[in-house]
């Protein structure tokens, strides 16, 4: 499970956006010949701020489009998500706490959530 702290700080107008939205902006990212990867919810446990299929993308210049949750974990997950797109892997991430640390972790109420993270397309 990776470490909720991280260096990478999730820009603070980073909101949710329509399903349609991300992809559509991944795909023009994509066209442009820019590396791209996607982040998905795919199951939350207890208190989560995005719901499953919720998607945020994020290019090599780390312009971002969606949110899968917020806080440090948004920060964490576009880490992975660098990763990714340099080496291909996609990254299935966990991300749980208790209920004394979940508003410093961007989950409401505790609870947990899990997260895909994978290159969209050809490395360009």
């Amino acid at each position: 499970m990776p470490d909720s702290a991280t260096h990478i700080q999730a820009p603070a107008d980073t909101q949710a956006a329509p399903a349609d939205e991300v992809l559509a902006q991944a795909r023009r990212w994509r066209e442009a010949g820019q590396a791209v990867a996607l982040a998905t919810v795919v199951a939350t446990w207890g208190s989560s701020p995005r719901q499953p299929g919720s998607q945020l993308a994020v290019n090599a210049d780390l312009d971002i489009v969606g949110s899968v949750s917020g806080g440090c974990i948004e920060g964490a997950v576009i880490g992975e998500a660098q990763a990714a797109m340099t080496d291909g892997k996609a990254r299935l991430l966990e991300f749980g706490v208790t209920n004394e640390r979940a508003w410093e972790v961007g989950l409401a109420c505790g609870g947990r959530i899990q997260v895909l993270v994978e290159r969209v397309g050809d490395s360009p």
